[in-house]
């Protein structure tokens, strides 16, 4: 297939260029690729093996079928707009000297056999014994030409067949080519006419623009409002309407002074008590008070003077157009990019930002009640999400086995430790401990694709968290995130979907929703709202808040089926308590505008750390050249370790393809620090810590580190 059709595949296929082939047991399959698993049993071990191999020729056809259509193995040069233009010159000469080939190949083969006819007439006449000599020498030359002329008109045919075969491929790439740009062209004139009409109005509307200008001024300096922000967009932009999928539900706060125990004619399917949410809960007590507080006692624990500033980001410009205008329908990852569209910050780094809020763990692990957990999970799962609201740059890809460790152990009380454990597709491997009590990993596949007005980005894979004291297990999964305005206006990002999260121990679940900004509603920009319910389906708490803000939980008293939407929809109204603030957000520093919108946590992630690995993001050069402000080199040093990272994938799909060849297992790349096993819980194949780096760190022994920088 072309790159053009394997974007079109049905849903649920797996490419099998990049999947993995594990067998569980003498019948079992397991086909995995990023965040999709399938199982496979066959009738008997011999059928399985039957299979296996198929697989694995499959799988090697498919890999030299990818590197005979392009080399866009993360980061390569595409061919330009006029190099795609030159093609039709070399097609028609192509064409035509494959038909002179062919006309050619058919003159040798007549002519040959008529040589053939007449010396085997020759031998036939009576000639001087002298004369039948030379004859027959002169038909043993003849003998040899005809054979060599059959092997060349062999290898001819067989490379008129390549060449019709490779022009044919390429004819549909250029037919491809030109229906993007014909495409593209259509909506970057719809977009420009679009915001010119946008423009006017906004000039042609007074309050619009008074109302911008408060905004404005009201934010002082900091990123306008979600409208205001949105206000870019055109009016193709798809709306969603809140709660469009999500069971609606209202929420009525109860005075508990005036709620009694007993004597409450009210039933439904969850009731609670008011007392129980002063005397019991002393974790969401706890948590109500400001979170800056716990920080400021943080700070007066001995710990190591980290960095609050990194240089200022340079005002480089760029013309994105020359850029997009290749990028249409492609992964981003096998996008080249510079680093002026970047952060300076690896994924790897960018996953373990995710723990800023670590502390909301550590006051789960004091909950006594699963539910009461849950809503710290769920404010957790959240606050993931809040660094992005501002962070619209992108983090560099990791190279192949690239890691990052975070001990923050003595300070914080927790250790995180991250691989890059695919290219392609692009997954990471994530283990944290806390000895807090509390560990949580993961294996996240980033799928991306870039649509022209919009970038969405698709994280693949579970995150587990595990208790250890209760052993509570919890597994949800990431919302998308959509980059608006790529061409024409403001960039700006929203998050968007469903999370449920699981507890697979007491079977309590809470589903969270993140509503999509839309210009005509009325609702919170970038709101979240969900529902904690236990393994009967009783509500408990309802959560609400902002994924940029704060986090709320207010407990239900009370549940009861309200009036129907005009969806067709009934409506649960639950009677709760006030709602208690579980998380809210921490200030951005001084200058964070100036420094990539970092937070203080992300300002120390790239901090130069000693005996870290040598694997370790902070010792990536081009990214260290770019937080110091060298562009230029920074792009020179990016392009020279893609092109080594290249060379190495290049030569162990060579190794793959000879070991497949000689019917040898090829294990492929194996990850230094991860292991790949079948999850208990979800069934999926995912990459778990299998120890080793911490202890290789207190001995400073790196040897088996592979040699990427």
């Amino acid at each position: 297939r072309t790159q053009a059709e394997m974007a079109h595949t049905c849903r649920g296929t797996i490419n099998l260029s990049t999947a993995h082939i594990d067998t569980e047991d003498s019948c079992n399959i397991v086909l995995s690729n990023g965040g999709r698993t399938y199982h496979l049993k066959a009738n008997s071990e011999v059928e399985r093996q039957r299979w296996v191999t198929a697989l694995e020729l499959a799988k090697a056809k498919a890999i030299r079928m990818r590197n005979n259509q392009s080399d866009d193995s993360g980061d390569e040069e595409p061919a330009s707009q006029s190099d795609k233009s030159e093609l039709h010159g070399p097609l028609k000469t192509l064409s035509s000297k494959l038909e002179d080939l062919s006309t050619c190949n058919e003159l040798i083969a007549k002519h040959g056999a008529a040589l053939q006819r007449s010396l085997s007439e020759l031998e036939n006449l009576r000639l001087p014994s002298e004369s039948g000599e030379k004859i027959k020498a002169v038909n043993e030359r003849a003998t040899l030409f005809r054979i060599t002329s059959n092997a060349m008109i062999n290898a001819c045919r067989d490379f008129l067949d390549l060449a019709e075969s490779h022009s044919r491929k390429w004819q549909r790439l250029l037919q491809h080519e030109r229906e993007q740009r014909i495409r593209l062209e259509e909506t970057i004139e719809q977009l420009a006419k679009q915001h010119n009409s946008l423009e006017r109005a906004c000039r042609g509307a007074p309050g619009l623009a008074s109302a911008t200008t408060s905004i404005s001024s009201t934010a002082k300096g900091s990123v306008q409002s979600a409208k205001g922000e949105a206000s870019d967009e055109d009016e193709e932009t798809e709306y969603f309407d809140a709660m469009e999928d999500a069971p609606a539900f209202i929420t009525v706060t109860a005075d508990p002074k005036h709620h009694r125990r007993s004597g409450s004619n009210l039933s439904g399917a969850s009731e609670g008590h008011p007392d129980d949410w002063n005397l019991e809960d002393s974790v969401f007590e706890s948590s109500n008070q400001s979170s800056y507080n716990e920080s400021t006692c943080k700070d007066l624990l001995p710990k190591k003077r980290r960095r609050t500033r990194i240089p200022d980001k340079p005002n480089y410009s760029l013309n994105l157009w020359s850029i997009m205008k290749n990028c249409i329908g492609k992964e981003l990852s096998k996008i080249p990019m510079p680093v002026n569209f970047n952060e300076p910050l690896s994924m790897l780094q960018r996953l373990t930002e995710d723990l800023e809020y670590h502390e909301l763990l550590d006051k789960a692990v004091k909950c006594e009640s699963s539910t009461e957990q849950m809503c710290f999970v769920a404010a957790f799962s959240v606050s993931s999400y809040s660094t992005t609201v501002h962070r619209t740059a992108k983090p560099f890809n990791p190279l192949l086995g690239e890691t990052y460790e975070l001990d923050r152990l003595e300070e914080l009380g927790f250790r995180s430790l991250c691989e890059q454990v695919s290219h392609h597709p692009p997954a990471a491997a994530h283990h944290v401990y806390s000895r807090r009590g509390w560990t949580l990993w993961q294996e996240i596949t980033i799928a991306s694709k870039f649509r022209g007005k919009y970038l969405s980005i698709m994280p693949l894979g579970a995150i587990h968290l595990e208790f250890h004291s209760s052993g509570n297990h919890y597994v949800w999964r990431k919302v998308t995130s959509t980059v608006h305005n790529i061409i024409v206006g403001k960039l700006w990002i929203d998050q968007s979907g469903e999370i449920e999260i699981v507890n697979h121990k007491s079977r309590d679940k809470c589903q969270l929703k993140f509503t999509p900004y839309s210009y005509f509603s009325r609702d919170v920009p970038r709101k979240v709202t969900g529902v904690v319910s236990d393994a009967d389906g009783k509500a408990h708490y309802v959560m609400s808040g902002t994924w940029d803000e704060k986090m709320e939980c207010s407990k239900i008293l009370h549940s009861s089926h309200g009036s129907t939407s005009m969806e067709g929809k009934q409506k649960t109204v639950y009677q709760t308590l006030s709602p208690k603030v579980l998380w809210r957000k921490y200030p951005l520093p001084e200058n964070a505008e100036n420094m990539y919108f970092f937070s203080d946590l992300a300002l120390t992630l790239n901090e130069p750390e000693e005996r870290v690995a040598p694997t370790d993001s902070r010792l990536r050069p081009d990214q260290r050249l770019m937080e110091s402000g060298r562009w230029d080199e920074a792009n020179v040093e990016k392009q020279r370790l893609e092109e080594k990272q290249r060379a190495v994938r290049r030569r162990r799909e060579a190794e793959a393809v000879e070991a497949l060849e000689e019917g040898k297992d090829y294990e492929g790349y194996i990850p230094l620090w991860f292991e790949r096993k079948v999850d208990a819980v979800t069934g999926e194949l995912i990459c778990v810590y299998k120890g080793g780096y911490w202890e290789a760190k207190d001995k400073q022994d790196w040897s088996m580190c592979p040699d990427i920088f």
